[in-house]
């Protein structure tokens, strides 16, 4: 059932071509070109339905971004920050571990790094330490030590 007739979005020429330029391009976003696709629909008129059928989006979805842009122009399209407590280790931090962690010997004759001597040595926690050799997918534990040893290997299975 189709809903009641909305005014037209009123573009200026500086706004449409944006809009159109985001809409066409291969780099932008998929959710700001449909955005943008929503926007330029908006601006033919219609009932937010018809908008919502033309550009394959749901009628909540074209009227969320239809009063955004009303709200705030083209401003209004981009994503809002998302809720949440923010990033405490920089990007900086993040490279000093990492560059530590495959360039450099541990201290007090150690084979490898181990989460607590990073963090002594970062000045880090060790959960922080541990988040940061996951992500990077570093593994210290299992890189091959610089001591020889006199043993033979172990006797593979299977």
């Amino acid at each position: 059932m189709p809903g009641p007739k909305v005014d037209p979005v009123v573009l200026s020429d500086e706004e449409r071509s944006v809009l159109a330029g985001w809409a066409r391009r291969p780099k932008t976003s998929q959710a700001l070109a449909l955005r943008s696709r929503i926007v330029l629909r908006c601006a033919v008129g219609g009932t937010i339905g018809e908008v919502a059928a033309d550009v394959g989006a749901s009628r909540n979805m074209v009227s969320k971004w239809r009063s955004r842009f009303l709200a705030d122009r083209l401003d209004g399209l981009s994503d809002e920050p998302r809720p949440g407590r923010p990033r405490l280790i920089g990007d900086e931090q993040v490279e000093q571990v990492i560059t530590k962690t495959l360039e450099s010997q541990p201290p007090k004759g150690d084979t490898q790094w181990s989460t607590r001597s990073m963090a002594s040595a970062t000045g880090m926690s060790q959960s922080a330490v541990s988040r940061i050799w996951r992500a990077f997918g570093l593994k210290p534990h299992l890189v091959e030590t610089w001591k020889l040893s006199t043993d033979p290997p172990p006797p593979q299975h299977g």
